[in-house]
């Protein structure tokens, strides 16, 4: 999971309310070159979207995120999702993703927690709320004490500062919802998305192309 991660860049955070839209959000998705999705549970529609995903677009890498409890862990493994996704860190989720051999990234946004994430083993965490925790000089300070871990920051990231956060060393990839925003699925503009994924994708091949 950690190649793919890397080799991505950016993964996009999606909200979908009408699980006939799951499948062309992930194609939109794909075709901008980013193939690991996470979707969140936040609506009644996810677990249903997720199954749809695993089902119909094999290419895509799908996870579930805005997991809370190790009931959701199941649901989300049950319907097909290959990643789990966390805002906070909770050791029940941890300990039900380990146990299905489900790569997990919870949240953190603190040296405590992120301590208490290390020494549940974990190697690669969300940082969450990006902005809201200090941004990149938060990332740095986190970085230099805890040499061995990699960063998915998320929450306030954007195209304005993607580059920023994909030139720390210690980011493996970025989450964002302004990929598949709401009001681009309501309107079925499946191409803008597209794009947007495409814009992402450079970014990432522009940062870390080889020198």
């Amino acid at each position: 999971m950690h190649d793919l991660l890397l080799d991505t860049g950016v993964i996009p955070v999606v909200v979908i309310e009408n699980a006939d839209d799951a499948v062309p959000i992930a194609e939109a998705l794909l075709h901008g070159g980013l193939s690991v999705i996470e979707v969140t549970l936040r609506s009644e529609a996810a677990p249903q979207a997720i199954e749809n995903i695993a089902r119909q677009v094999p290419d895509a890498v799908i996870g579930a995120g805005t997991v809370l409890n190790a009931e959701q862990c199941d649901m989300a493994h049950s319907t097909g999702a290959q990643f789990i996704v966390s805002p906070g860190l909770h050791a029940t989720v941890v300990e039900a993703s380990q146990a299905r051999d489900l790569p997990v990234f919870p949240g953190v946004a603190t040296a405590t927690e992120l301590q208490s994430a290390w020494n549940m083993g974990l190697r690669t965490v969300k940082l969450f709320p990006a902005e809201l925790s200090g941004g990149v000089a938060m990332l740095k300070a986190l970085a230099a004490v805890f040499r061995d871990v990699k960063f998915m920051p998320t929450g306030g990231v954007g195209p304005g500062n993607l580059r920023e956060y994909l030139s720390q060393p210690a980011v493996i990839a970025c989450g964002g919802s302004w990929l598949a925003p709401a009001e681009l699925v309501a309107k079925g503009d499946f191409a803008e998305i597209t794009r947007l994924a495409r814009a992402a994708k450079k970014v990432v091949s522009d940062v870390r192309a080889p020198d």
